[in-house]
């Protein structure tokens, strides 16, 4: 079976917890996700970055970290935040409870070799070589002190990634995350962790999914050679809690969106939702400092560009709002269900045409229309679509889209329901109706600031 066949769906500690999460947070994360999200197609947890540095801290990384190593130079978790990983054990035991839930258990690291490694000329695992001869200390990364890079003209260098992978692959890693290697774009890099988790899928008849970081500049170029190498990539660099940051993923998805195709998706980064910043790398203890509107706006724009989901608020002490939110079962339809997605309107509004000093937000419309969910789970709303207005300006506005732009030309004489989305939560609704008559009709919405009016739209025997 094709590997991630659908984006996933998961939880990630970065946003919530930087470098520092201990292993009570996510068996905290873990049974919060089985209980409220599971159902709702929620079911990977990734321990982020720095798992095996001992001194470990928010807001920032440790030059010269004492990183937790085995003989062969390969990461192990820090006992002292995982307490199940001492003795060696890694991290199966934590592997084996996160599965225990029904859920996938993922993993962070580094592109390259620890320094540590390196200086003490640790032995490659399977080989006569070891970690001094295939360093290559000018290929580090910009902003993480602990790797150096790999010379792949050396003999050894990719036993090293074959060793570290078959290591996690025995610990039980579903999704494996690897960082520093897009920005720039490392193609051996990535075709060299490909090549060691298809060596480890087949030495323990398992499947690992792979997933690309950070996301600055990836070029729709290399789509190709994405799809043949990873299930997940980064388009942009890291996303937090402002509507800016929201606001320039717009633009990215719409260039993405058309080349989404099952078992390698575009990922527009973590949902920073709920509540962040506990030890996180940026800002202060916090619930998200996006609205309620701007939650929904972030969410339906990700599973209309059909993103990976990842939501980074530590889920057990989050509002019950998002927790709502993220349990709406139309964000797993839409991710696993829906083809042909795409922008198809994109308008700036002026307060007086043709003076820039008056512009006042854009008017952007997406549609998709609705298909099984690759395995052949029928959709909800089978012979349907899907549409998502959205409005980006700081007031509320009301505009309209003619039907026929959704559902086509010729079907727009046909009768038509409408249903909201993110209808039957407490939440602020849109006002979103169908008006006129015949093929001219049109969706009318009436949008909260930096809102979205998210609708199905389903053949009907006859008119409302």
């Amino acid at each position: 079976m094709t590997k991630a066949w659908r984006p996933p769906m998961g939880w990630n500690s970065w946003d919530s917890y930087g470098t520092t999460v201990n292993e009570q947070e996510v068996l905290a994360n873990a049974q919060t996700m089985h209980d409220r999200l599971l159902e709702s197609g929620w079911n990977t947890l990734v321990v982020d970055i720095a798992w095996y540095d001992p001194t470990a801290r928010a807001h920032g990384y440790n030059e010269n970290a004492p990183l937790v190593l085995d003989e062969y130079g390969r990461q192990l978790p820090d006992p002292q935040r995982f307490p199940s990983a001492a003795d060696g054990a890694g991290f199966k035991p934590l592997a084996d409870q996160i599965h225990a839930l029904g859920l996938n258990f993922g993993i962070h690291v580094m592109r390259g070799l620890p320094r540590l490694a390196v200086e003490r000329d640790l032995p490659i695992f399977g080989t006569p070589h070891s970690a001094s001869q295939i360093a290559d200390k000018t290929h580090v990364c910009s902003w993480n002190p602990d790797n150096y890079g790999i010379d792949h003209s050396q003999p050894g260098a990719q036993a090293w990634y074959d060793a570290q992978v078959d290591l996690f692959a025995r610990w039980g890693v579903d999704y494996l995350k690897v960082d520093d290697m897009q920005t720039p774009f490392y193609s051996e890099e990535i075709a060299s962790y490909a090549a060691a988790i298809e060596k480890a899928e087949r030495a323990h008849g398992c499947e690992m999914i792979l997933s690309l970081s950070p996301g600055g500049w990836v070029p729709t170029t290399h789509v190709d050679f994405l799809r043949e190498h990873a299930q997940m990539w980064r388009i942009s660099d890291d996303l937090w809690d402002k509507w800016s940051d929201v606001y320039q993923q717009f633009t990215r998805l719409a260039r993405w969106a058309p080349l989404q195709r099952n078992g390698g998706w575009a990922d527009a980064d973590m949902l920073p939702l709920g509540h962040i910043g506990l030890r996180a790398e940026r800002g202060d203890d916090r619930q998200s400092l996006l609205t309620p509107d701007e939650q929904r706006s972030l969410l339906t724009l990700w599973a209309m560009g059909r993103s990976p989901l990842m939501v980074g608020g530590d889920l057990p002490t989050s509002e019950s709002s998002t927790l709502d939110l993220l349990a709406n079962p139309a964000l797993e339809e839409v991710t696993a269900g829906s083809q042909g997605n795409c922008e198809i309107i994109r308008e700036r509004v002026d307060a007086e045409w043709g003076k820039d000093e008056t512009y006042l937000g854009d008017q952007i419309v997406w549609k998709a229309q609705a298909a099984d969910w690759g395995d052949g789970s029928p959709s909800a709303h089978a012979g349907g679509f899907y549409a998502a207005l959205f409005w980006t300006g700081s007031e509320p506005r009301e505009y309209s889209v003619a039907l026929q732009s959704i559902v086509g030309i010729s079907k727009a004489s046909q009768p038509w329901t409408l249903a909201n989305l993110w209808g039957g939560l407490e939440t602020q609704e849109c006002d979103a109706r169908i008006e006129g008559k015949g093929p001219d009709r049109v969706i009318t919405a009436t949008l909260p600031a930096h809102g979205t009016a998210w609708l199905s739209l389903d053949p009907a025997d006859s008119e409302e």
